[in-house]
């Protein structure tokens, strides 16, 4: 087992991003859940400090911690292990401390939102960075946040402002990803290029010609109900095979009747 501030054997992070250190978690499966959210958001350093547990036990990761991390056990198996949060803390150059209650310390207070852009800088220029999260019941200590540059807080209903473990790391890694250009995994498929404006003005005729027809517009109203219909329509942005799908349906609602043949006697 490693000893404080001695590295296993890991393989090379995907990218420069914040570390994750876990002071005193009390559970083996808040320890895998949170780097089940690391690894949803492209984190994947954890540093542990006296996991009141132990880590790892009897040579191999605790079983709860890997069943809950649902897969990402890299990142387990590559967790360093400090026995303070000073130390777990000295090679890094910026710090956030989490906590949900005001503290009485003079720092500055951000959220994750405003935190991650500025940390990407930081980590874009070379310094190591560096986030912790306290324990599980009580938080981080005063004096531990009193080691951080500036304290990390989620914008929570106030009447329950209560977090887990995981669920603060989930929050936080969702900002990194998102201030680092993360994508969603898929986007909506559009094989069709948008409507010009031919067959958009094609369908208007036609509708309009229909409308005509079935009495629809009332004495002197034509011009503005044609200009609202026609806004309607424009509002929704249609491709080439929508708006010649769209006419499709206005001109079977209007010929259906004439081709519906006769019931049998």
């Amino acid at each position: 087992m490693p000893g404080s501030g001695t590295d296993r054997t890991r393989p090379p992070v995907q990218a420069a991003a914040p570390v994750i250190i876990l002071v005193e978690p009390q559970m083996a499966e808040n320890i895998g859940m949170c780097a089940r959210a690391m690894a949803n958001f492209g984190l994947s350093e954890m540093r542990l400090v006296a996991p009141r547990d132990g880590w790892p036990s009897g040579g191999g990761l605790k079983k709860g911690a890997t069943s809950a991390a649902s897969g990402a056990t890299y990142i387990l198996e590559n967790a360093r292990l400090f026995a303070s949060a000073a130390e777990a803390i000295a090679d890094l150059n910026h710090v956030l401390a989490t906590t949900a209650r005001e503290r009485g310390q003079m720092k500055r207070v951000v959220t994750p939102a405003e935190a991650m852009p500025p940390l990407a800088d930081r980590i874009g220029g070379g310094e190591r960075v560096g986030i912790l999260f306290g324990r599980e019941r009580i938080g981080l200590t005063n004096e531990e946040i009193s080691f951080a540059d500036a304290i990390l807080t989620f914008p929570v209903n106030p009447a329950f402002a209560s977090l887990n473990l995981a669920q603060a790391v989930l929050l936080t890694g969702y900002e990194w990803f998102k201030a680092t250009g993360g994508e969603p995994p898929f986007r909506e498929s559009v094989l069709s290029p948008p409507a010009t404006r031919e067959t958009v003005l094609s369908m208007f005729d036609y509708v309009e010609a229909e409308l005509d027809i079935c009495g629809f517009f009332p004495p002197g109203k034509k011009p503005s109900m044609t200009a609202n219909l026609r806004d309607i329509l424009h509002r929704l942005s249609l491709t080439e095979q929508e708006a010649r799908t769209l006419r499709g349906v206005f001109k079977s609602l209007r010929e259906g009747p004439r081709r519906r043949k006769p019931d049998a006697p």
